[in-house]
């Protein structure tokens, strides 16, 4: 098995997910929705409706409280661009959604309000749903979108598309070998919380985390996996149950009153670990049987994975940078080192691609890549790293910067790699 530890002398293994076409995600039920303009789907195509050299179909978006406006609601097969704008007053989210509405095919979050940001994919013929989620809370306004075409435009022949198909499988072997250790990890874990056994559940949490943390977006996708394996405390809607990776953190490290809201603790009973232990093990397992099955790899491609390399470094800013991920272990550095691996290595795996694109890109992202890499050895202890709490507001700061740096020329990446 590969041993997740040393991650920058950067074997192609060394990868966590991104957020892959075609795979289950977050459930959006049905809202009201602002009807879409036919008429405009002819506007947005270039070149005739192909993915050309003109570039790709683009596809305006506007998210304000109660409506999720497109400029069209087909586009041709082929590179396709959504570039959502946030017109309301609420944080929002973007999602393409297969037919059944349940499986994503791509997202953007976090976007604020004024602000626009793009979601690039390579789209296949067949019908599907947008979905805006202002406040990111509660039901989606969604509408139908169709993708026309035969798909022969999807494809590129010559070199990139073999360079191409190279990386996705690649990077799908990896994603299944983390799989089988993220479970095997889980269950040795379990094991030792079940009995009571809290040092050794300790000593196992962060490492088997690191797991989690490089496909984590793969279970983002599988529908409810993700809020019952890793929702936090903060994040819990009313009336919602907590289970996952979280409830066990605050189980093994037990807040004093002060930090749990001024009331005392109330440790887990021995039943209620092995009902939450056995429960993250089952759902773990569904992960690993999941993307072992046969056509797995095939909901991969280039877009995805460039478009998960940022996502990836979005989480790194919006949680493990601030200390919010691990707020009672402080094990923040293992999962930011696990968002980083995934995001280099979904990059080296299509450097052969980028590089015939656009070599300065290449280069740029070496160099960010290596720089923030160059910080995050510096907290380094032994295998893993010191406690977030460690570091002071200018290392914090100074590594908010570095993931900055980055995101910029990582935000290229898709664009580089559609074909």
């Amino acid at each position: 098995m590969i041993v997740p530890r040393k991650p920058l002398t950067l074997s192609r293994a060394l990868t966590r997910t991104l957020p892959l076409a075609g795979l289950a995600a977050v459930a959006l039920a049905t809202a009201a929705c602002t009807p879409n303009d036919p008429a405009a789907a002819a506007s947005v195509a270039t070149d005739g409706g192909s993915a050309s050299a003109t570039g790709p179909t683009t596809v305006t978006v506007s998210s304000t409280a109660d409506a999720c406006t497109l400029s069209a609601t087909e586009a041709p097969s082929g590179s396709l661009v959504f570039k959502v704008t946030n017109d309301g007053p609420d944080v929002t989210e973007f999602y393409l959604l297969a037919e059944d509405g349940l499986r994503i095919v791509s997202e953007v979050e976090n976007i604020g309000p004024g602000l626009s940001r793009e979601v690039m994919l390579t789209a296949k013929p067949g019908t599907y749903q947008t979905a805006c989620k202002p406040g990111m809370v509660g039901d989606g306004i969604r509408a139908p979108f169709t993708v026309t075409g035969s798909g022969d435009d999807v494809s590129a022949a010559g070199a990139l598309a073999d360079q191409v198909a190279a990386a996705t499988a690649a990077y799908a072997a990896y994603v299944k070998d983390q799989a089988e250790q993220l479970s095997s990890g889980t269950a040795a874990l379990v094991t030792a919380y079940k009995a009571g056994d809290d040092a050794k559940a300790r000593d196992l949490y962060a490492a088997t985390r690191a797991h989690w943390e490089r496909i984590e977006p793969v279970a983002e996708s599988f529908g409810d996996l993700d809020p019952r394996m890793d929702l936090r405390e903060a994040d819990l809607e009313k009336g919602q149950e907590w289970t996952g990776w979280h409830l066990l953190e605050k189980d093994l490290w037990q807040p004093d009153a002060a930090a749990n809201g001024g009331t005392a603790y109330t440790p887990l009973t021995a039943a209620q670990r092995t009902q939450y232990a056995d429960r993250l093990l089952a759902d773990t397992q569904e992960l690993s049987d999941r993307v072992q099955a046969d056509d797995f790899a095939t909901t991969i491609d280039a877009a995805a994975m460039g478009n998960g390399a940022k996502g990836l470094l979005d989480e790194v800013a919006s949680g493990k940078v601030t200390g919010e991920e691990e707020i009672w272990s402080h094990t923040d550095l293992w999962d930011f080192q696990a968002n980083v691996d995934g995001a280099r290595i979904a990059f080296e795996d299509l450097r052969d691609v980028v590089t015939a694109k656009d070599a300065d890109l290449a280069d740029r992202l070496d160099t960010r890549f290596d720089a923030l890499q160059t910080l995050l050895d510096g907290y380094r202890d032994g295998d893993g790293f010191v406690a977030y709490t460690a570091l002071s507001d200018a290392q914090v700061k100074e590594l908010a910067a570095a993931v900055d740096a980055l995101s910029e020329p990582l935000s290229r990446l898709t664009a580089a790699v559609v074909l």
